[in-house]
């Protein structure tokens, strides 16, 4: 799938705010289901992910993957229970298999399996993208930059309402310590997941044992 063709979207729950006054719009592909609040995230989490791109002087490749995962994770992320999982169970996509299989149980966390599924089908190929938005809720130590730079700028987009002194220092951090501030944000989701008392995905505790 070229960008032409979708051109201008934690714990799964880690609440997100009302939309903010001048957040750009982007566009989404025409199977996506999101309200107009979970659409200002994604534009946010856009802007943030592409600012970092910007001061990394990141090669155009690189940047068009960290730009397509940012606009495509939560494609799916207002779609009903029985949408994904029908995505999930459609044997006729070869990517459906793989992503059902790894899935959480919790429809909170199948949004990112389902848009992986739909993308693919769609023919996009690149594995970095896909891997990061079908593991973008759970984390996953086989990530490239695309899906840790997705993981980061999703917990640290400015809309959130929550430690925003502490986030926004975060996400500062970033372009010139992208592995340090990696550590720090896997640490604060598996806390308030843990808090909150939410059972880690398996995904998520081989993520965080890998940062220990």
């Amino acid at each position: 799938m070229s960008r032409a063709e979708h051109s201008p979207g934690t714990a799964a729950d880690v609440p997100v705010s009302t939309p903010v006054a001048g957040a750009r719009a982007v566009s989404l592909p025409p199977w996506a289901a999101v309200s107009e609040i979970r659409r200002a995230h994604i534009a946010r989490v856009v802007e943030l992910i592409d600012g970092w791109a910007t001061v990394l002087a990141l090669p155009a490749a690189e940047r068009e993957a960290w730009d397509d995962a940012a606009r495509w994770h939560d494609a799916l992320r207002d779609a009903s229970e029985a949408t994904l999982r029908a995505i999930l169970a459609d044997e006729t996509q070869p990517a459906a298999a793989d992503a059902a299989r790894g899935a959480p149980s919790d429809v909170a966390f199948l949004h990112g399996p389902a848009a992986a599924v739909r993308l693919a089908a769609d023919g996009e190929r690149r594995a970095d993208v896909l891997d990061a938005i079908r593991w973008h809720t759970v984390g996953s130590v086989g990530w490239t930059a695309t899906g840790r730079a997705l993981y980061m700028a999703d917990f640290l987009e400015p809309g959130r309402t929550f430690a925003q002194a502490e986030r926004a220092a975060l996400a500062r951090r970033v372009p010139s310590d992208f592995d340090g501030v990696f550590r720090e944000v896997v640490r604060m989701r598996v806390q308030w997941a843990v808090d909150a008392g939410k059972a880690l995905a398996p995904q998520t505790v081989a993520l965080w044992n890998a940062q220990r």
